[in-house]
């Protein structure tokens, strides 16, 4: 099938939804859910996978605590228009475990990024696959687009393999494109498309 996209950039994200699942739901920030957030930004595993940091000593040096400059750029994320950010909510507990994010939307080739992280909460009982399955699913349900991308690195094999699962393909190395703790890490590209979508039933 084709899908001729006839978005424009205040309306491609207008929507704010929330999409539920069975392991998680996603939704637009609250109040409550940027508070969470300070402890799962500030977790080491999290800063060592989103590559924010460039070691262990960096890692562990975190603070727990949002500064204003954080907490005001969540809350301004559900007047964006050229992008979606949601939290990702544990539907065992209601706690907010991580986000969940389309974004560096491109439109003229109707594409976009995606990315997501998960605090310690939301780890290793399949919410980061259903929460990715999620987002991609909407996103491809209500907005034109036909391509969506992310970089993982290859010390994150368990993200891979989520990834795997809603359809994206790797499609190059970006080969020891990230050093930590004095070593160079190689960085996996993969994408999803319309049609891939579209073959897995979705």
């Amino acid at each position: 099938m084709t899908y001729t996209s006839t978005m424009s950039p205040p309306v491609l994200f207008s929507e704010q939804p929330t999409l539920r699942g069975t392991l998680c739901t996603l939704r637009p920030f609250t109040s409550r859910d940027i508070e969470a957030m300070g402890p799962i930004l500030a977790d080491p595993e999290v800063l060592r996978l989103t590559g924010s940091v460039h070691s262990t000593a960096e890692a562990e040096a975190g603070t727990q605590e949002l500064d204003e400059r954080t907490r005001t750029w969540y809350q301004t994320r559900v007047h964006q228009r050229d992008r979606l950010d949601l939290a990702v909510l544990d539907s065992r507990t209601g706690g907010c475990v991580g986000e969940a994010v389309l974004n560096e939307w491109q439109p003229d080739d109707d594409a976009c990024n995606f990315r997501i992280l998960l605090g310690p909460a939301g780890r290793d009982r399949g919410i980061g696959s259903e929460a990715t399955r999620l987002l991609i699913g909407h996103a491809f349900a209500a907005t034109g687009l036909h391509r969506i991308s992310l970089e993982v690195f290859a010390f994150n094999p368990r993200a891979r393999r989520a990834y795997e699962k809603a359809g994206f393909v790797v499609e190059g190395t970006l080969r020891e494109a990230f050093k930590f703790d004095g070593e160079y890490i190689d960085a996996v590209l993969m994408s999803v498309l319309r049609p891939d979508w579209e073959r897995l039933g979705g």
